[in-house]
């Protein structure tokens, strides 16, 4: 099971280090390759509130094997794309079994340690923070030496080896039970093409005329899948969205920051490789370290975070400080580099950016699990599809600015210069955070 996380957090890392070879082999413009990542987080965000019940209801195992299927298989079809708008596809459809795998895992695990899964999930969940620190390095490698397409290619033997090693270490699910097959399907298909129109609408307000009517067209057809959406979710039986939920206060303002969060920390970040290649000439393996850079300063913080910080100052104080320093590092990256070498400056910047998200990371976890103690499991999901939907978001509109401006990538600066300021404005806000300073973290906080 820790097997598959860090596949899947090494394919999320991995791809930002190849986007300008990519650009190059596909013929592909800056904001067309940027969809590679916005259709895998759109991917994501579409899995994520079903995958678990069909997890529930049909069998760990059995929907393990579907969805690492499902990656493996459009893993190697990415690998042999012709053009830009296949490897966007395939890229969404990767993703779907990517975010898919991940209620399989905790599933599986939680059912064979059942009392004691709390040590093996805390364990398997410090993966992801493995996987980021080795996607960079390794996608550096693979588009300095190899083709671009290794880095889909690579998922397809350690695909075929999780199956092998899942049938026969994984014992067999009890027959399945259709009656308990409950997934709001349709408030999980409007909520995805509402995102898309979202992301089609701000990529056209960049390529089209003034007096063109596609955008507004499109983010009008945003707004109104959203608001059925919406509606959908005060009718499912099982909604993605609890009622409950949606009636707290709180509720608007943790995931309205968990939306400034996935843009800021998460999203715009993964265009960073791209701006040193385009802006400073860095070869692919230097960009991809400071992805890498980034990883290893927020694992080290988040670890000492979690084990020091937590209990002694409760989550918005630490949420305050990482927030500030996470703004720090984005405002650092906007900064042209003057005494030191433009490595040497945007480590710094990646530095300090990784350790201001290694603080803030674990309190807003946690925070985030107080709304609704009772099932975490929703919690978690919520907050990951908030966070999603927050950089993918991120990414369109930072695509569109540099894909079809004349300054092109030069206006990432721009967009690093802005986040981080927004960051500071939302830092008062943390006060309405939930907060219960004698809380232990629970594992599923550090996911």
């Amino acid at each position: 099971m820790s097997l598959a996380l860090l596949m899947i957090s090494i394919d999320i890392t991995i791809v930002a280090t190849a986007l300008d070879t990519i650009n190059i082999d596909l013929h592909a413009t800056v904001d067309w390759s940027a969809w590679t990542l916005s259709a895998y987080q759109l991917g994501s965000v579409t899995a994520l509130p079903i995958a678990g019940r069909l997890s529930d209801a049909l069998g760990r195992k059995r929907m393990f094997f579907i969805f690492i299927s499902i990656f493996t298989g459009a893993s190697l079809l990415c690998g042999l794309s012709t053009n830009i708008y296949e490897l966007i596809g395939l890229r969404f459809v990767q993703a779907l079994g990517g975010g898919g795998l991940v209620p399989s895992v905790t599933g599986i695990v939680s059912d064979l340690y059942g009392p004691e899964r709390d040590r093996p999930i805390g364990l398997m969940t410090s993966i992801y923070p493995l996987g980021a620190l080795i996607g960079p390095a390794v996608g550096g490698v693979i588009v300095t030496y190899f083709s671009w397409r290794f880095i889909f290619f690579i998922n397809v033997p350690i695909g075929v080896l999780l199956m092998v090693l899942l049938a026969r270490l994984v014992p067999a699910d009890p027959p399945a039970q259709p009656g308990r097959l409950r997934v709001d399907v349709l408030g999980a298909a409007l909520m995805c093409l509402s995102i898309l129109a979202l992301m089609l609408g701000i990529g056209e307000i960049g390529r089209s005329t003034a007096l063109s009517f596609t955008p507004y067209a499109l983010l009008g057809t945003a707004v109104v899948l959203g608001a059925l959406f919406f509606v959908r979710q005060q009718h499912a039986s099982l909604p993605i969205l609890p009622a409950v939920l949606l009636k707290q206060r709180a509720f608007a303002l943790v995931n309205g920051i968990n939306l400034l969060y996935g843009a800021a920390i998460f999203g715009i970040f993964s265009l960073v490789p791209l701006y040193a290649q385009v802006t400073f000439g860095m070869p692919a393996l230097e960009a991809g370290a400071l992805l890498a850079i980034r990883a290893g300063a927020m694992a080290v913080m988040a670890a000492l975070t979690s084990i020091l910080v937590i209990r002694q100052f409760g989550y918005r104080a630490p949420m305050a400080v990482g927030f500030v320093i996470s703004a720090a590092g984005l405002i650092m990256l906007a900064t042209p580099p003057h005494v030191l070498s433009p490595f040497a400056w945007l480590a710094l910047s990646s530095t300090v950016s990784g350790i201001g998200v290694g603080i803030a990371g674990p309190p807003s976890n946690n925070a985030n699990i107080q709304l609704m103690p009772a099932q975490i499991g929703a919690i978690v999901g919520l907050r990951a599809m908030f966070r999603q939907i927050g950089g993918i978001v991120a990414i369109s509109i930072a695509a569109a600015m540099v894909g079809t401006t004349a300054t092109g990538p030069r206006t990432l600066p721009l967009i690093f210069l802005v986040l981080g300021l927004l960051l500071l404005a939302v830092s008062p806000a943390i006060v309405g955070v939930p907060e219960d300073p004698a809380r232990n973290a629970t594992p599923e906080a550090l996911i």
